[in-house]
């Protein structure tokens, strides 16, 4: 039995399958990770990632996957309750794990799983098999108990809830981290307990005080024979733990001998071999992994030299090179003056922040440049801008936005934009991770896009410049077949246009007021950590999750929330919970130390972001929301408070720049009930936005069936939870929820709302039949949302898609309604000729910045745009005030 060749020192790589599997899943986001039919694929890219890369920086000359079998193991028979409080795994999780050993099979990869033994035993069991035959063993994990097995030649990589690199842990890195060797491990996780496998700890002792012992003593059989020697109250806790203890440590030992598999035994049956090529492609491609990165790596760890096939289609040649200086006119006349044909790709290429350095064309026909602007003489830059300018030369680009606004650094121009292939990419696919050029040459096109940051720069740009093309032929036909087109070329790229210009215009804020609200925040967060210290008995971190769950839980003795990894929740939701059953006051103090804490995040991040001008530059994304909502970043102006007086006094910040005069917000009043209204044509929904009286009040009296005088606060309150829920996709536990009530009394409340509107009730059940039907939504404007998952057999994610159904057309149709009321004013006031601009879109929500003298006739024009954005069956209500910062503007 031998695993070594001749000379050759085995290189073993042992990975806890389940583990790793685990780190995968809620590392990547599912939502992100599924392909077109709906599969869910998180869990399986992860770890095919963290294999690859393992497999690559490792190169092992044996291989293992072990893999739990059950929780049922010779540890339950011994402690029932071991492990038990652990959640059940979501259906994701399981549907992926057999894809997983599909992926390994393809690999040549072996897959262990022995019953009655966990996936850590079988690798302490290789390991020892191993290290008997003298062969180097690294073991990727995100379990410490496979700590104990650490040596010299066994080295653990040890994952944390990421996926990125891990920890490698040593002899030294063990002994750095507890100031115990190896050995000493399972004596210290014996008296530390560990609350992910339900062991229990001994109360009031944590793992400083275990690990002191252990060093103390030695080992902690030494430590438990002579317990009566261990003074204070530390050692009556031990003492009366003595069973538990014992208990801990015969269940944290590994198993070094488990009776594997045949052919499993010997390390030779665990040596690298071939990937079986056809099934291993054809796999990747049933997944949709077309990210470039991934497969080249998963390729390169092929023992067998296995590579990616070539893409299938036509690869069109590229005829072109570098620009000389003084020739950019006569390239873009070609040599009988008749070029571009077709359309012509623009991919700028900006080195750094701010300024296009580098830019790469190439047209339908083949021919290809790049040039950089550095050597552009005078007569080439008048070219370049007369073309880039002129509405007639027809151009595709990667990213709209980016190019306008970098663009304007140069004082260019850009129109003729005829396709944008990330926004083509995001109406077909919302809710992607990224639409890059490389994100996308790789899922569409098989192919990985060069990088032009090096010598070879100039064929890199043509080649990429090439890709952007091959994209638009891609993706264009598919965009015409949805009937997106128009969506594309009306609203989504003169927006680009629009949000470029509100980019680069910023908005203008109070630097000194600023300095002092953060000044101020940051005294009131020390106030309230003094104060909750003072509840407390003894001073701790607000911010620190396992300082908080000590003192709530273990000191103070208030009721347990609900069970998480690292304990029991201290998230918002828990300590309002806490607040609601206690009459202890720290659970609200601790609350409120997180609004201000909330508060100094943010006034930090707008003087972080604050540029030289005096100004902040928002960046406002057109392709992260999937139901087309604009969100903002970098910083993100959209989450200042407006409801509480210390997040208005943030907005007071926010003020007029040099040279104009005051701040306006025009703010559409209900706008998605008003799509409600439109797409459901509710009787009793259209007659309450008829009557003119306060809707919630009205439709309050509707419901509860009173006189509208006789509606109070709460009644109000909870029917408007209920409509604005309802385009949310709100489900009778999350109005419960939302109100504070148990489910039992928001049932009937949602009934009684849907008795009363039943054309709503009839609307949101035909939208999620014929979503399931036709797999996608639609809004007003036509823009869909693709949800296979409507036709899933696992329960949880077709209820997940049902709620998107409910969602994408109201919430949608708002976003496509605002981007039209967006246009409207831009064009309106740069028709008059105003100075006026809009500079933030914040929701429902416009802020322009108005010049000297134009107030009214800016304050006409918005109110006439915005309320005649899109035609409905109810009047679109636009609310508008102006004043010298934008809390004074507000309406």
């Amino acid at each position: 039995m031998s695993g070594r060749s001749g000379s050759e020192r085995s290189r073993l790589l042992l990975v806890d399958g389940h583990s790793l599997a685990y780190r995968a899943f809620y590392a990547l986001p599912v939502e992100n990770f599924s392909t077109t039919g709906g599969q869910p694929t998180n869990l399986v890219y992860g770890f095919a990632s963290m294999l690859a890369n393992a497999l690559r920086d490792e190169r092992p000359t044996h291989v293992a996957v072990a893999f739990d079998v059950s929780r049922r193991t010779f540890r339950t028979e011994a402690f029932p309750a071991y492990k038990a409080g652990r959640a059940k795994s979501p259906e994701e999780f399981g549907g992926q794990l057999v894809i997983l050993d599909d992926l390994l099979a393809a690999m040549s990869v072996p897959t262990l799983r022995v019953p009655g033994y966990e996936a850590d035993d079988v690798i302490a069991t290789l390991t020892a098999r191993a290290r008997a035959e003298d062969g180097e063993v690294l073991i990727i994990t995100g379990d410490r108990d496979v700590f104990q097995l650490v040596d010299d030649h066994v080295t653990v990589l040890y994952f944390t809830r990421t996926v990125s690199e891990p920890a490698r842990y040593t002899p030294e890195r063990v002994q750095e981290r507890y100031g115990l060797t190896p050995r000493q491990y399972p004596d210290f996780a014996a008296l530390r307990g560990d609350p992910s496998d339900n062991l229990p700890s001994i109360p009031g002792i944590g793992e400083k005080t275990a690990a002191k012992w252990i060093r103390e003593y030695g080992t902690l059989a030494a430590l438990l024979d002579r317990a009566e020697e261990v003074p204070g109250k530390a050692g009556e806790r031990l003492r009366a733990a003595l069973d538990v203890v014992r208990l801990n440590r015969r269940l944290t030992e590994l198993v070094r001998d488990v009776d594997l598999p045949d052919g499993m035994g010997d390390l030779e049956g665990l040596r690298r071999a071939p990937y079986d090529l056809p099934a291993f492609t054809t796999l990747l491609d049933d997944l949709e992994f077309r990210n470039p990165s991934l497969r080249e790596r998963l390729f390169a760890a092929d023992p067998g030299g296995g590579r990616e096939p070539a893409a299938e289609g036509p690869v069109v040649r590229i005829r072109g090179s570098e620009l000389e200086p003084g020739t950019l006119g006569g390239w873009l006349a070609g040599p009988a003056g008749d070029r571009p044909v077709g359309l012509v790709t623009v991919h700028a290429w900006a080195r750094g922040a701010g300024r296009i350095t580098h830019v790469g064309l190439a047209t339908g026909d083949g021919f290809a440049t790049a040039f950089e602007v550095a050597r552009l003489t005078e007569a080439d830059e008048r070219v370049f801008a007369h073309w880039l300018a002129d509405p007639e030369a027809a151009k595709v680009v990667d990213d709209a936005k980016a190019l306008l606004r970098v663009s304007a650094e140069h004082a260019w121009e850009v129109r003729g934009v005829a396709g944008d292939t990330a926004m083509a990419a995001y109406l077909l696919r919302p809710g992607l991770a990224a639409y890059s050029l490389d994100d996308l040459a790789g899922r569409y096109l098989g192919r990985r896009p060069p990088s032009p940051d090096g010598p070879g720069w100039a064929s890199a740009l043509m080649v990429r410049a090439r890709m952007v093309l091959d994209l638009e032929a891609t993706l264009g036909p598919r965009l015409a077949d949805t009937g997106m087109g128009p969506l594309l070329a009306t609203v989504e790229l003169p927006l680009a246009g629009l949000l470029a210009r509100m980019e680069r215009a910023g908005v203008n804020v109070d630097r000194a007021m600023l300095g002092a609200l953060e000044n101020r925040f940051a005294d009131g967060m020390r106030e309230v950590a003094d104060e909750a210290a003072r509840v407390a008995g003894r001073p701790f971190n607000p911010g620190s999750t396992k300082q908080l769950q000590q003192v709530l839980f273990e000191d103070l003795g208030l009721p347990r929330t609900k069970k998480i990894k690292s304990g029991h929740s201290t998230d918002a939701d828990a300590l309002a919970w806490l607040a609601e059953r206690t009459d202890n006051p720290l659970p609200r103090i601790l609350l409120r130390h997180r609004d201000l804490a909330r508060l100094h995040m943010t006034v930090a991040g707008l003087l972080r972001e604050l540029g030289a001008d005096g100004r902040v530059h928002s960046t406002f994304q057109q392709t992260v929301a999937a139901t087309g909502r604009l969100t903002s970043t970098e910083p993100n102006l959209q989450v200042i408070p407006i409801r509480t007086t210390e997040g208005r006094l943030i907005r007071r910040a926010f003020v007029p720049g040099e040279g104009y005069a005051s701040l306006m917000t025009a703010d559409y009043s209900q706008l998605e009930l008003r799509v409600m209204a439109h797409l459901s044509r509710d009787p009793m929904l259209l007659e309450a936005f008829a009557s003119g009286e306060d809707l919630h009040t009205t439709m309050a009296a509707q419901v509860f069936g009173v006189a509208p005088a006789a509606v109070d606060a709460q009644m109000r309150r909870r029917i408007k939870a209920m409509s604005y829920g309802l385009a949310y996709g709100l489900s009778a536990f999350g109005l419960a929820k939302q109100l504070g009530v148990p489910v039992e009394e928001a049932r009937p409340l949602m009934d009684a709302y849907f008795e009363r509107f039943g054309g709503v009730r009839d609307f949101l059940a035909r939208i999620v039949d014929e979503a399931r039907e036709r797999g996608h939504t639609e809004t007003l404007l036509g823009r869909r949302r693709h949800l296979p998952a409507l036709t899933s057999d696992h329960h949880q994610r077709r209820q997940t898609a049902e709620r998107m159904a409910l969602n994408a057309p109201v919430q949608g149709s708002a976003a496509d309604l605002v981007k039209l009321a967006m246009l409207r004013v831009d064009e309106a006031l740069r028709e008059a000729g105003l100075r006026s601009r809009l500079l933030l879109q914040v929701h429902d929500e416009l802020v322009l910045e108005i010049a000297p003298g134009e107030e009214a006739a800016a304050r006409e024009l918005v109110r006439d745009r915005m309320t005649t954005a899109h035609p409905l069956v109810v009047p679109l209500e636009v609310a508008v005030g102006s004043g010298g910062d934008w809390d004074a503007a507000a309406h």
